[in-house]
């Protein structure tokens, strides 16, 4: 057997790629040698010294600890990286994301982490760290506090929200196992209204629908079993007739010489029970309880599917909608269609590329991809990528990063999309140093504040649960991000 540099072992018969099992393996050494086969497929040249190292200073420090499901709390951690690889995230991501409990949970240091992994490792660990004990439902000057120190950490590197996002992944995935019902909620009701709207924001189609269901399970469980038991009811009968319609896609695509991959899925329950609650309608009444998402290879090819589905069934009046020549804000490009099917049942389809659909699941994780076959380190790493990427995105930010059609708070009036609306140009505008448009905005944004702070104030009274509150927060957000911090910080 040979041995890597990192001290990893290496079967002769693998082909030099995955590291041999020793028989008495523990669960956490065993997810660590899949996560080195994991990134060691994406790329297999790369040195991985610096992730066993990270592995072990990790696995050293939290040796004492367990988390409340039993299991070694290295197992969380461990879950985090492997969540991080599967977007195809940088070494300088995975390794944050092993170590992104050591400075908050035990007495390890942000210089310590600096001096054993770097400078660009230590800033990553330190923004998660700092999300990590941000509260968003306290006093509304705290909290304001909080969504500046986050929008700060997503403009000063993107991989920390990442991170933080597969974190609020794996820990929603275990919720379950914390006993105090009052801490569940808190924590779910503190990811569905602040990390699956950022997911969203930033295109991570994927990670927002399980944040979702995952909070929505425990914040409304009486809800939640009521839409998981319709949903359940008409399971068998409505996958009985997504699989006929896929058959019936297939072939007629096949006929046209139109190459394309078909899936089919049920609407997600916290979708479905928003689109009931916000429509006043049934579950028989959702349009789009079922989808076909048809996959291509080209733009032309996905109108020439479009035309194969229209000249098939016919189309719902008003539900034809073209994501591909106006993208949503968050680079998501789709068609979408809803039509009347077999049996008189109405199912959406949704035609992309696979280009398309990668930037849907994974959005801004899928801009830090590492390129496919490379020999050496990717491209994708170099310095003058990654500021391209952090530049684009920030663009991003020049639309409602907290509108009121992303957190739920935010639905107490249209001024708060239009104060958040100008938050996000001073954040573009000092971004971009036009100082002159900036000191213009910052007149705009206090007056937008004072009216929305009042107009919040006088909402607020109608509203007992305290969690309301936040919407002051966003208000006084304005003040804060606007105050003597502000020049310093950018």
């Amino acid at each position: 057997m040979a041995t890597e540099p990192n001290g990893i072992g290496i079967s002769p018969e693998t082909g030099g790629g995955l590291p041999i099992a020793p028989p008495d393996e523990s669960p956490v050494d065993r997810l660590f040698r899949d996560l080195v086969a994991k990134v060691r497929e994406m790329r297999p040249r790369d040195d991985l010294a610096p992730l066993e190292k990270a592995f072990r200073f990790a696995s050293e420090n939290h040796k004492l600890q367990t988390r409340d499901s039993g299991d070694p709390y290295m197992v969380h951690p461990l879950m985090v990286a492997h969540l991080l690889a599967d977007m195809r995230m940088d070494l300088v991501s995975l390794e944050t994301g092993l170590l992104h409990d050591v400075v908050e949970d035990t007495s390890v240091t942000i210089e310590d982490v600096r001096k054993n992994f770097g400078e660009d490792v230590a800033r990553c660990v330190d923004g998660v760290t700092k999300l990590s004990k941000l509260d968003f439902f306290s006093a509304e000057e705290r909290q304001a506090e909080s969504f500046r120190k986050m929008l700060l950490a997503m403009v000063n590197d993107i991989r920390v929200i990442i991170v933080k996002l597969a974190d609020r992944q794996h820990n929603m995935r275990t919720l379950g196992f914390i006993q105090n019902a009052e801490r569940r909620e808190r924590i779910a009701r503190e990811t569905i209204e602040i990390y699956a709207p950022i997911a969203h924001r930033l295109g991570m189609g994927k990670i927002r629908g399980e944040l979702e269901d995952l909070a929505f399970r425990h914040i409304d469980p009486p809800a939640y079993e009521e839409i998981t038991g319709l949903i359940e009811s008409g399971r068998h009968a409505n996958e009985e007739l997504l699989g006929k319609v896929r058959q019936m896609i297939e072939a007629e695509l096949r006929r046209e010489g139109i190459p394309a991959r078909v899936e089919g899925r049920l609407k997600r329950a916290y979708s479905i029970y928003q689109k009931m609650k916000r429509q006043k309608i049934t579950i028989e009444q959702v349009y789009d309880l079922m989808a076909v998402r048809i996959v291509t290879d080209s733009v032309k090819n996905c109108y020439a599917a479009l035309g194969v589905i229209h000249n098939e069934w016919r189309p719902v009046p008003g539900r034809i909608k073209d994501f591909i020549a106006i993208p949503r804000p968050n680079l998501y490009q789709s068609l979408h269609t809803s039509v009347v099917g077999p049996e008189g049942r109405h199912f959406e389809v949704q035609i992309r590329t696979e280009e398309m659909h990668r930037i849907a699941e994974e959005g801004i994780a899928a801009h830090w991809k590492y390129k496919e076959g490379k020999k050496g380190p990717a491209d994708d790493d170099h310095p003058d990528v990654v500021h391209h990427r952090q530049q684009h995105f920030a663009e991003a930010l020049r639309l409602p990063f907290f509108g009121r059609e992303e957190i739920q708070f935010a639905q107490l009036g249209d001024a708060i999309h239009a104060a958040c609306h100008v938050l996000a140009e001073v954040l573009a505008n000092v971004l971009h140093g036009d100082a002159c448009v900036f000191h213009h905005v910052v007149q705009q944004a206090r007056f937008q504040a004072d009216l929305v702070h009042a107009h919040v104030r006088q909402q607020v009274r109608h509203h007992q649960r305290m969690h309301h509150v936040g919407v002051a927060g966003i208000a006084r957000l304005q003040l804060v991000i606007l105050g003597s911090e502000t020049e310093g910080s950018f």
